[in-house]
């Protein structure tokens, strides 16, 4: 995991948490990778942004509200002494799933939940980067988002990964196998998300941001 994150966009993050967007969530919007896993070579050279630094911090002030979103959600649920139904899922986890999609929409970005240990399989890893980030996050708990290249299937842009984690109320759904509600096990035979204590890394969203036309002609105008 040595390239976790190149040097370009290690400033261009860097920069993004700079700005006044930044700001108004702290030094806790993104925290980076162990310093031994993004120490820049001595004779790194700076390289032109393929995504405009506005759209970074965007996407992580997104992440934040998202992830608020989520946890004001669950919170929900603490309290109850009924068991989650098909409709608690609709009430509690659904909203957040649309609220990514919407977000991404918005922006022209691809926004979505990963997790390996997954109840939805449209939440698996959809690449070899997405599982090495999910490892990295399991590995350091105290990385909370990084930034990775666009994979070749991706085409120009970069990656925005945010953790997922367990809070006390999601444990209703995805506490101990034998403790999950009957509605999950009646809709997902194939679940894996069980088994889980609060502050578990859940998974992470994933935003996928494409290169900025802007970006291109600057990059034409600098090699040109």
């Amino acid at each position: 995991m040595a390239q976790i994150l190149l040097p370009s966009l290690r400033r261009l993050a860097l920069t993004a948490l700079a700005s006044a967007a930044m700001v108004l969530f702290g030094a806790l919007l993104l925290t980076l990778a162990p310093p031994s896993a993004l120490a820049a070579p001595a004779d790194a050279s700076p390289a032109v942004a393929p995504v405009e630094p506005a759209a970074l911090a965007k996407a992580v002030v997104a992440m934040e509200g998202l992830d608020r979103m989520r946890i004001t959600l669950a919170a929900t649920l603490e309290g109850r002494s009924e068991e989650p139904t098909l409709q608690t899922m609709k009430e509690v986890c659904k909203p957040v799933g649309m609220k990514a999609a919407a977000i991404g929409e918005e922006n022209g970005w691809q926004v979505r939940q990963v997790a390996t240990k997954f109840r939805n399989p449209d939440h698996a890893p959809a690449h070899a980067q997405e599982r090495q980030v999910i490892d990295l996050f399991h590995r350091h708990p105290a990385i909370t988002g990084l930034w990775q290249p666009a994979t070749a299937e991706q085409g120009a842009g970069v990656n925005y990964y945010r953790r997922i984690n367990v809070e006390p109320s999601c444990l209703a759904c995805h506490g101990t196998k034998a403790s999950r509600p009957a509605f999950v096990t009646e809709n997902y035979p194939a679940d894996r998300a069980f088994d889980f204590k609060a502050g578990d890394l859940r998974g992470m969203y994933a935003v996928f941001i494409p290169e900025a036309p802007l970006a291109r002609d600057t990059l034409v105008d600098t090699k040109g």
